[in-house]
């Protein structure tokens, strides 16, 4: 597998985790507005993941099916962390901190991909950053 569709497989884990980490967090959050957020965040992680796997795939290589064992530790320490109390706090605030592990991640990737990848990353970065400042700015606004 070249460089090129390893750095969008690791994205698409990357990207994945964070579409976990809502899926999950919807279900257990109970505030109604918030799991309709959470809801419409995991379908925009959907949509980036099936844009690059649809990259990946054009190359003849296989698009990575899992995420990474760091995401899932974070949902599990999220998890644990709630059980304590502010459930919806902790999910805001471990949220923001996938959203900008996965910003990161576009951010570094753009920087050293070809022009072909470099073209997919630019239309897929910004809703990275829509996604990212939306629950920043509730995690901020967010009591803690």
């Amino acid at each position: 597998m070249n460089q090129n569709m390893t750095q969008l497989n690791e994205l698409i884990e990357i990207t994945r985790d964070g579409q976990h980490f809502y899926q999950h967090a919807l279900e257990v959050v109970e505030d109604v507005e918030l799991q309709h957020l959470f809801r419409d965040m995991a379908q925009a992680k959907t949509h980036i993941i099936q844009a690059l796997s649809v990259k990946v795939a054009a190359n003849q290589e296989q698009p990575a099916q899992g995420g990474t064992t760091a995401g899932k530790l974070r949902e599990v320490y999220a998890d644990t962390k709630a059980r304590l109390g502010h459930r919806d706090a902790v999910y805001i605030d471990q949220l923001d901190q996938t959203e900008e592990r996965i910003l990161a991640a576009f951010e570094d990737a753009l920087k050293t991909a070809t022009p072909d990848v470099r073209a997919l990353l630019a239309i897929e970065l910004p809703k990275i950053r829509a996604c990212h400042e939306r629950i920043h700015a509730l995690n901020h606004g967010a009591a803690h």
